[in-house]
């Protein structure tokens, strides 16, 4: 975003348009996963669409390979690491969706302008990060917190997982990642005491961490 801001200051008025229509209906969320990376064009198109409120048909591939043709009133453009979504009310199925771009092929030319509607709970940003986020994990946990679920909710960001209460004192967090090093930091930066459980291969890595720290100041391991 920052490159498309320098490139805007050179570029002719009929461009300039296009480039501030990608810039201010996209918004970012945290990296976490690497991605195909979508069709500049297809971006583009999208943005104007959210911009002008205007309707869009687009043929569109699931991750099985399905192919269906959707008709939306797009509302923004969410980046997540090297991904972007398109978070959009169906018309059809009535209801807010989130569309990978890298999948969409936009028809032409679009449809007719709608009025605003109230935008999914939360904001775009936070509707992707619940509805994607957990489909993209490559591993997940759910781990016992010794701390308020308040308290939690506070220390990590939305895209990061999902705090539900135990009790006063306690709470699970269903949480996840593309690397099992990448839940540890997370873990780590809560500076709350917590347990994990599973999957296996994070309760192994988390000992290989304890082990390294524990050489890293003398001390015996238990």
């Amino acid at each position: 975003m920052r490159a498309l801001a320098k490139l805007e200051q050179v570029l002719p008025s009929r461009l300039r348009h296009r480039v501030n229509a990608l810039q201010t209906y996209t918004e970012p969320v945290p990296a976490d996963r690497l991605g195909p990376q979508a069709d500049p064009r297809v971006l583009t198109v999208l943005a104007a669409a959210c911009r002008d409120r205007e309707r869009l048909r687009f043929d569109y591939r699931a991750h099985d390979g399905s192919a269906t043709v959707r008709t939306v009133e797009p509302h923004r453009l969410v980046s997540w690491g090297r991904r972007w979504y398109l978070v959009a009310w169906d018309v059809d199925r009535q209801d807010w969706r989130t569309f990978r771009a890298d999948r969409v092929e936009p028809r032409t030319p679009t449809g007719p302008r709608f009025p605003p509607r109230d935008p999914p709970e939360g904001g775009a940003a936070a509707h992707v990060a619940r509805g994607v986020s957990a489909a993209a994990w490559r591993y997940r946990t759910r781990v016992l917190v010794h701390a308020p679920a308040e308290v939690v909710t506070e220390r990590i960001n939305p895209a990061v997982g999902v705090v539900e209460a135990v009790d006063a004192h306690t709470c699970v967090l269903d949480t996840g990642a593309d690397s099992l090093h990448t839940i540890a930091v997370y873990l780590g930066m809560l500076d709350l005491d917590f347990q994990v459980t599973d999957p296996p291969e994070l309760v192994e890595h988390m000992r290989d961490i304890t082990a390294r720290y524990a050489r890293a100041t003398g001390a015996p391991l238990a």
